[in-house]
């Protein structure tokens, strides 16, 4: 470790910027948001710090002199000559004072960081002055990971430490802290929901110790397959789950971001196949919930889109289990945007329909068919390529050309994506030619004649010329 870091508390003391350029703004904003006491000397003052700075702090336009420097706590010298730089430096040391040289590391008693600013929670990443746009790029990773509302749970934890103090036993309090930031009440904070949050902690801390402690459950969309697509709030839950029972549609790749001792546990259905029930499935999530685990329910795309997450919403809300929802990117936005279709535009189509083309055992979909036809807009249809030849037929007996363009899109968004394109009349041929098996989506309407992908044409030559 090169350099110690440490935090100080500011609020109301003297600090000293020597400069009224844009690097002294930019450490201005850095002290005021600490709470300073700021006082800027400069020569001049450009505009934008002028008219930022001066209902906040105090702007000397006169040349500084050592006893500017020996009154403050902290002084840092930026927008100004090297020799001038130099030469108040002494001043600093001789006084005592800690002092910032912008981009002069070799005269600096301290560095300023890069900062994640959660109120109470501050994290800072430094490399010392030898490479600030690694540790730049460092806070920006970190700022991914860390939730928004985290300083909120800070705030929260501190106003209840009294009360845990007098109603917990010092050798229980480490293990109660640690499953409250683990916790159901931890979440409906990061959520927002402060209120009942603030219900469940004074039932929380009431309540005898030895009680049976209930966890939570996430239902979260993994998104259609790769990875990048995985929201950020997604991530922070794959890493902090103890359980998570996953589908068949989510990727390896996802599944490799978790928790490395998480218990993982394969609940995928494919069509005629349904590996684990769902009345299974909801009982399991209950019981892992009641077992005091963070357990995470992951769906491929989004759970609320043909992912039966409404379904086990109900079932844990109806067992009085905490239960939170962290939305995914849907099947249809991830694989058009694979196939570089816009699934709504103003030459084509002015909206789009989700429908699923599974329906139970073998029966066909039941849908209504005129509506769909006489719609004459962007139809995607989900889970329907066993039934890609009944629906071509429906929509175009109740009135859609066999001429409307289609895509079929199968493992959209991963690297063994496949993209084939043709005409309503030749879907079923299109899938049979590409040998597409699934899982795959359905884009009937215009946008379909501007996705990426292979014609039945092109599909035949290649096969032909392979032969």
């Amino acid at each position: 470790m090169k350099a110690f870091p440490a935090y100080i508390d500011l609020r109301g003391r003297p600090v000293l910027i020597l400069g009224g350029g844009a690097a002294a703004l930019a450490k201005a904003r850095l002290m005021l948001a600490a709470g300073a006491k700021l006082t800027l000397i400069a020569a001049d003052f450009a505009p934008e710090t002028k008219a930022e700075l001066e209902t906040q702090a105090r702007l000397i336009a006169r040349e500084p002199v050592a006893a500017d420097i020996e009154a403050s706590v902290l002084v840092f010298i930026a927008d100004t000559e090297e020799s001038e730089a130099w030469r108040w430096a002494e001043v600093a040391r001789l006084a005592g004072v800690l002092l910032n040289v912008v981009d002069q590391p070799e005269l600096c008693d301290f560095t300023t960081p890069s900062i994640v600013d959660r109120g109470r929670v501050t994290v800072s990443i430094s490399t010392g002055g030898a490479a600030p746009v690694l540790g730049k790029r460092l806070r920006a990773d970190i700022e991914a990971l860390l939730p928004p509302r985290l300083g909120a749970l800070a705030e929260f934890a501190d106003r209840y430490r009294d009360t845990v103090k007098a109603t917990i036993a010092p050798e229980e309090r480490r293990t109660f802290w640690e499953e409250f930031f683990d916790g159901p009440i931890a979440a409906q904070i990061l959520a927002g929901d402060e209120a009942r949050a603030h219900e469940a902690m004074l039932a929380l801390v009431n309540r005898p110790q030895a009680e049976e402690k209930t966890g939570a459950v996430h239902i979260v969309g993994a998104g259609p397959g790769d990875p990048d697509l995985l929201t950020i709030k997604a991530l922070r839950l794959l890493q902090r789950a103890d359980v998570i029972l996953y589908d068949r549609l989510v990727s390896d790749e996802i599944l490799s971001l978790a928790r490395r001792d998480a218990e993982r546990f394969y609940v995928g259905k494919a069509k005629s196949n349904h590996a684990v029930p769902q009345e299974e499935i909801e009982a399991r999530l209950i019981e892992f919930a009641r077992q005091g685990k963070m357990v995470v329910r992951l769906k491929g795309g989004d759970p609320f889109v043909f992912g039966r997450g409404g379904e086990e919403l109900e079932a844990l809300r109806n067992a009085n289990i905490p239960v939170f929802v962290c939305p995914g990117v849907t099947a249809a936005t991830g694989c058009a945007a694979a196939a570089n279709m816009a699934l709504t535009h103003r030459d084509h189509a002015q909206a789009v329909t989700f429908v699923t083309g599974h329906a139970k055992g073998e029966a066909d979909p039941a849908l209504d068919w005129s509506a769909l036809a006489a719609l004459k807009n962007t139809l995607v249809v989900y889970m329907g390529v066993t039934k890609a030849e009944t629906i071509a037929a429906k929509l175009i007996e109740h009135g859609r050309g066999r001429d409307t363009p289609v895509a079929v899109i199968e493992n959209g968004t991963r690297e063994n994506q496949k993209i084939v394109k043709g005409a309503l009349g030749y879907l079923a041929h299109l899938i049979t030619a590409s040998e597409i098996k699934g899982p795959a989506l359905l884009v009937i309407g215009e946008v379909a004649a501007l996705a990426d992908g292979e014609t039945l044409i092109d599909i035949i030559a290649r096969q032909r010329a392979a032969a």
